[in-house]
């Protein structure tokens, strides 16, 4: 059945012959989320329903409106008075004496689910703020790393009915996956991950490994960095700029996962590789 995740629609299906015939489709459900904080909007993004709370909190987070989890008061979702309730709009409310977030980091472009780096103010500003992780001592045999994709798969519910979503997933060093999330964007589902393990005292995720499901933007890696993951792995290719990004603040991060194969683009002492055969 159906969740608030998923959409069921009508379609016509061609098979290899040529041949069409009705069908139903399930379809990744893409909605806008419009996310205040201390009651002023500070972004809106397009996500898949879902684990909200956690996004708006792992969002503050990982863009630096809020020092960290203890600085948050309440997360609600919101209507004018006298409205029905509305669940595409959150406010986020603050501890008594923390301040507004700067007006400079908000996000008030509307985010897309395959945004970059959208709305920022400045990109060197998000460099400066990141904590650098080359103290953090994580080693990761290079097959437990190769395992954790398909545990991750076997994970993702909604996926497994649509085939259109991204997932993010927080394991620890032998790979025993913690916390999966998926969502139409990768970077929402990054910051769900990041919500969860703020909630659970997590934060910031020493001796951990952030898994995301598809290309590893720089936006991706400057969430991990604030959130203090020291080794993030893909299934696909970072960009430029996200290596560029891990080099400087000490960070592993690993590219095109698949089955016993890697591609290291930094740092990759944290990864022990096996010892050929014959030597």
């Amino acid at each position: 059945m159906a969740g608030r995740g998923v959409a069921e629609r009508r379609i016509v299906k061609v098979g290899a012959g040529g041949e069409a015939r009705p069908a139903r489709d399930r379809l990744a459900v893409e909605e806008p989320l419009e996310l205040r904080v201390a009651g002023r909007p500070v972004g809106v993004t397009m996500r898949t329903p879902g684990n909200d709370f956690e996004l708006a909190i792992g969002y503050c987070i990982s863009e630096r409106l809020v020092a960290g989890h203890d600085d948050i008061e309440a997360v609600r979702f919101c209507a004018p008075e006298g409205q029905a309730q509305e669940y595409n709009v959150l406010t986020v409310d603050l501890r008594p004496g923390v301040p507004v977030p700067d007006p400079s980091l908000d996000r008030l472009a509307v985010t897309s689910s395959s945004c970059g780096v959208c709305g920022k103010s400045s990109i060197e500003a998000v460099r400066v703020a990141c904590p650098n992780l080359a103290g953090d001592g994580l080693t990761v045999p290079s097959e437990v790393l190769a395992a954790i994709p398909e545990r991750v798969r076997d994970a993702q519910r909604v996926f497994e009915q649509t085939g259109g979503l991204h997932a993010a997933a927080l394991c620890d060093h032998g790979g025993q996956v913690l916390c999966v999330r998926e969502d139409v964007g990768r970077h929402n589902a990054v910051d769900k991950v990041i919500g969860w393990a703020a909630g659970e005292r997590r934060l910031p995720l020493a001796g951990m490994v952030l898994f995301v499901s598809g290309r590893c933007s720089f936006e991706v890696v400057q969430k991990a960095v604030v959130a203090g993951a020291p080794l993030v792995a893909a299934v696909s290719a970072p960009s430029s700029l996200a290596v560029e990004l891990a080099d400087q603040v000490g960070m592993t991060l690993v590219g095109f996962l698949r089955g016993d194969t890697m591609n290291l683009y930094s740092h990759p002492h944290r990864v022990t590789l096996p010892v050929p055969a014959g030597t």
